[in-house]
């Protein structure tokens, strides 16, 4: 009897792990399927988080390590706080847009930060703070 209950117990073991192995590969497949092949040479720098009177806002850098000028660059930008408090939470999002990026070069922009934490939530130092891109489009 308790050869049986060792067995099962293995089985069910080997079941969760196989589910979850094919769970975040699916996930990994479908994350590569949507990815801008542009997107991996795009990246987002020197991220600032400032007051204003409207809310808090971002200054950062857009860095194209492309060789190819870019036209109509839209992306999506999620921060993330890498602290001991938060690694999980993302501080929050923003947009932005250029019209034109040339190739190994750099543009610094700002924009709206839409968050739902208040001023004391932020990461106060631009080293705790992460940046995920999602290209939306570019020519």
């Amino acid at each position: 009897m308790l050869a049986f209950v060792g067995v099962l117990a293995l089985l069910g073991l080997v079941y969760f792990v196989m589910a979850w192995h094919s769970s975040s590969a699916a996930k990994y497949a479908a994350k590569q399927q949507t990815t801008n092949p542009l997107q991996k040479y795009i990246e987002v720098v020197g991220m600032r988080i400032v007051g204003a009177r409207n809310g808090e806002q971002v200054k950062f850098l857009v860095v194209n390590h492309g060789g190819d000028e870019l036209n109509g660059l839209t992306a999506n930008v999620t921060l993330y706080a890498s602290t001991q408090r938060s690694e999980e939470d993302s501080v929050g999002t923003f947009s932005f847009k250029i019209d034109s990026l040339g190739p190994n070069d750099s543009k610094e922009l700002t924009a709206p930060l839409k968050t739902d934490k208040g001023p004391a939530d932020m990461p106060d130092d631009w080293r705790n703070i992460t940046a995920d891109v999602q290209v939306s489009s570019a020519q």
